[in-house]
């Protein structure tokens, strides 16, 4: 008897691992919860012994999802079949939009990429985390949290800003259509609907003709669950964070499905005082699916959102002291006092015993967007999907005299530590005859408007031969019409505003005040005759046709990719000019882009590969035209010309994966803007002006490594370095404008060979590693540590080096690191599922400057955390 049992304690377990066709060997098979493991021999089976009568197996291997499946009586497990990892996943979470969303894998030609799954973006990437966080661990990737408040980071690629990063949702181009900015709060909570995030840096592998000078950033979000499921997350987080969410999904029944999600969140502040935050997310979508050949999606996100702002700062800020009376403003009467510490915030302050910041950002941009995807045969198919994005909101500030212009006589504008002291301001705003704002004279809070529709469509015909050869064609068009005006928020105790406008005849009154609200300002804004500022529009048609050829073998692999485009700009403006409306000629651009690239496989786990491309980007809008004209910039402003070229060699073992890349862009003929006060020409001081710079030439080239080991079927362990050297070359004409009258009063050239470019860390590397220490229980943490970081190059800087007869060296911030942890546990209940995750930000504390502009530093946040608690059936 006793033999007997022993021997049923001690049964074989076997079976064999594949990707589908054929065996996958190094496959570490362990039996959860026990030490007992083994390995996949070179034909792909197993062999384990284990004491367990039922239980469940885990199969871990590099290149390939972790699968988990239960055992029973039954010792032979048959054949397992393995879903590859990285972005060949992508397969499993694009249910819809094949065609169009460009992930690597769609070409056998490799890129440089890194793909984060839907499970590592639920564990780290939602709460009061800024969303480009998450993609921190990957090369050449810099996160700045720029102004410290809820989706205001910044993310840089290669060394290059978000406006000259291409960002995809599903595909479809979300990146500004004027300015090519990402605002990363008005995407609030995408990550509880992000399925997976591709980032192709360099060339990349996307088709469209976009701005994609650093990389591309494809955000793949859920679509309609094909399996009935559902959960429910309450989180929690550091300065009073609280988050619930709700989803739920039918699953395809009868030929039809549908998938909801509900978000709302809030929070005393992010950080620094007078960041707080509050807002919603709203996810709809509908699938029909009549046959095999069609699959129809329709898919609705929102997420409107409020929260306010803290800029940046010097590091010693002067203040009026409490005891001031009579002087002229701006008067300092004692030393400064240090008010710019880590929490600190001079955009916030109390106002009739509220708080009320400064600068406060509200914006509601619902997106919107319907798929179908045609399988023609089984060799062709065709995609397409129309969408369409209504923006509304803005970012508030002063208007009039500002609280820099106090006389003193009403107390300072400014306490001790630094809080802005409304009710000095409403003080001063009680004397102004007649409570009637005009020019510099009384205070108000108003908001500068940004409302937006945009429309477009994208499709993609695809054909593939049996004999390797496969290319694509389509096209990709986009409507775009923008409002920019500004509007009362708070009147501060006055009564109304005059304006004086052309287009109204002169002074005219503003009374009405609006709400800093993203659900009240999606319909309820300033009409034209309530606008104060300013008040414009635009309009921007861009149509573009795609085409991709790409040969392949089972060693080969070859590419040729192609676009062209046309893009017009038509500007209008109510307010300068004596016509209502005064609308400029229309300005269309033609731009391309050209890509190539080969790959050779020696064996089954080398390959090497290289990628050239060459494009001709047409301008922002922005910089066609002359600021608060229908005219355009003079001498105009011509395409600008970027040249890609990288190379790159992978290795895959069955628990091993490296890749190491190298790259050079040269980015020539690039127009830059930059804003500077009180500039001093021909003995006259300017308070408002703008450098112009034409032919900005920025030449970015660096290595970059990252690896990941599966030490063990409990540990895996990864990594990453990156080594830029970025930095400007040659001369660029600049011309200096006059903000209150457009006209230019200054020209000239800059020497800008060797100067640094700014904002990102141009030497970075980190270090990752997860580790199950129960069946249920994981740990991870990640370090990122990032030097060579120098402050933005500044125009006004460059042209005083020059005068002083010196080359302009921008400062170098202080290198630093910070470390992340992670902690998750699972209850299981049957079928159903309850999930602990807990998550701190920069454990140590550590206090470091992530950016610096022309006005001062920008600190990055102390510690941070976040915990919750998912429930899923």
């Amino acid at each position: 008897m006793l033999l007997s049992n022993y021997s049923w304690a001690q049964r074989v377990l076997t079976g064999k691992v594949t990707d589908g066709t054929e065996p996958v060997a190094g496959a570490t098979i362990s039996v959860r919860g026990t030490s007992g493991a083994t390995s996949t021999g070179a034909n792909g089976n197993f062999s384990l012994s284990t004491d367990r009568e039922t239980g469940e197996l885990t199969i871990r291997v590099l290149g390939f999802t972790t699968q988990t499946l239960s055992f029973s009586a039954s010792s032979d497990i048959g054949t397992i079949v393995l879903i590859p990892s990285g972005s060949e996943t992508l397969d499993e979470v694009v249910v819809v939009g094949r065609g169009i969303i460009d992930i690597a894998e769609d070409r056998k030609t490799p890129i440089a990429v890194s793909t984060v799954s839907r499970a590592e973006i639920q564990n780290k990437g939602v709460g009061n985390v800024e969303f480009p966080e998450i993609m921190k661990n990957t090369p050449s990737v810099f996160v700045a949290n720029q102004a410290s408040g809820f989706g205001d980071g910044q993310n840089f690629l290669r060394g290059f800003d978000q406006s000259n990063t291409a960002y995809l949702l599903n595909g479809q181009p979300i990146n500004g259509m004027e300015d090519g900015n990402m605002y990363w709060s008005n995407w609030s909570s995408i990550a509880d609907v992000a399925n997976a995030i591709q980032v192709q840096r360099g060339l990349g592998s996307s088709k469209l003709a976009i701005s994609s000078v650093g990389g591309t950033v494809n955000i793949i979000t859920k679509a309609t669950d094909l399996t009935r499921s559902g959960s429910v997350r309450l989180m929690t987080g550091n300065d009073g964070f609280l988050k619930g969410t709700i989803s739920y999904n039918t699953g395809l029944r009868r030929k039809w499905g549908f998938s909801m999600l509900l978000d709302y969140w809030r929070a005393d502040r992010k950080y620094a005082v007078g960041t707080q935050g509050e807002g919603q997310s709203y996810f709809f979508s509908v699938g029909y699916k009549p046959n095999e050949r069609h699959n129809f999606n329709f898919m609705i996100f929102g997420a409107p959102q409020k929260h306010g702002q803290n800029y940046s700062k010097g590091l010693l800020t002067t203040y009026w002291p409490d005891n001031a009376s009579g002087g002229i403003a701006g008067t300092v009467n004692q030393p400064g006092y240090d008010m710019t510490g880590i929490r600190g915030n001079h955009n916030y302050g109390h106002y009739n015993g509220e708080g009320l910041s400064l600068v406060t950002n509200f914006y509601h941009k619902p997106v919107a967007n319907f798929n179908w995807d045609f399988d023609i045969t089984d060799q062709s198919s065709l995609s397409t999907v129309l969408y369409a994005s209504m923006g509304r909101g803005g970012s508030t500030g002063s208007l009039g005299n500002g609280q820099n212009r106090l006389n003193s006589q009403y107390g300072p504008a400014y306490g001790p530590q630094g809080e802005l002291l409304w009710d000095n301001i409403a003080k001063y705003n009680a004397d102004i005859p007649n409570g009637v704002s005009s020019g510099f004279n009384g205070t108000m809070l108003r908001a500068s408007m940004n409302n937006h529709f945009w429309y477009g469509l994208v499709s993609n015909f695809n054909h593939e031969t049996d004999y390797g050869l496969s290319f694509n064609v389509g096209a990709d068009l986009r409507f775009y019409h923008g409002d920019h005006f500004r509007q009362l928020i708070n009147k501060l105790g006055l009564n109304s505003r005059i304006e004086n406008s052309a287009a109204h005849g002169g002074d005219f009154e503003i009374t009405k005040t609006y709400k800093a609200d993203p659900w009240a300002s999606l319909f309820n804004y300033a009409p034209v005759d309530q606008r104060v500022g300013y008040d414009d529009s635009e309009d921007i048609n861009y149509q573009g046709a795609f085409g991709q050829v790409e040969y392949s073998n089972d060693d080969f692999s070859v590419f040729v990719q192609g676009s062209v485009s046309n893009q017009s700009y038509i500007k209008y403006n109510r307010w300068n000019y004596d016509e209502r409306e005064a609308k400029s000629d229309t300005e269309s651009k033609i731009g391309y882009n050209i890509k190539g690239g080969a790959s050779y496989n020696i064996g089954d786990q080398h390959t090497l590969f290289a990628n050239i491309g060459q494009y001709s980007r047409q301008p922002f809008l922005d910089n066609v035209f002359q600021q608060g004209t229908i005219d355009f910039t003079d001498p105009e402003v011509d395409n600008e010309e970027i040249f890609g070229l990288e190379a790159g060699y992978r290795f895959t073992a069955a628990n091993f994966t490296v890749n190491l890349n190298g790259y050079y862009t040269a980015w020539r003929n690039r127009f830059l803007g930059y804003d500077a006060d009180n500039r001093e020409v021909n003995d006259v001081v300017y308070p408002d002006v703008t450098y112009l710079l034409t032919g900005v030439t920025q030449l970015h080239k660096g290595l970059e490594l990252d690896f990941q080991a599966q030490i063990t079927s409990q540990w895996m362990f990864r990594g990453y370095g990156s080594l830029g050297d970025w930095q400007y070359d040659g001369d660029s004409p600049y011309r200096l404008r006059n903000n209150d009258d457009s006209q230019i009063i200054e020209s000239g050239n800059l020497g800008l060979s060797g100067v640094k470019v700014g904002n990102a860390a141009q030497t970075s590397f980190g270090f990752g590693t997860e580790y199950d220490i129960l069946e249920n229980l994981s740990i991870d943490a990640s370090y990122n540590f990032y030097d060579n970081l120098y402050a933005q190059v500044e125009a006004a800087d460059v042209v005083g080096a020059a005068l002083d007869g010196e080359v302009y060296a921008p400062e170098k911030l202080d290198a630093f690191g910070t470390f992340d942890a992670g902690l998750t546990y699972l209850f299981r209940l049957g079928s159903q599922q309850l999930k602990f995750r807990g998550n701190v930000l920069n454990l140590f504390n550590t206090t470091y400057f992530g950016r610096k502009d022309g006005f001062g530093y920008y600190y990055g946040l102390g510690t941070t955390w976040n915990a919750g608690l998912t429930y899923s059936f």
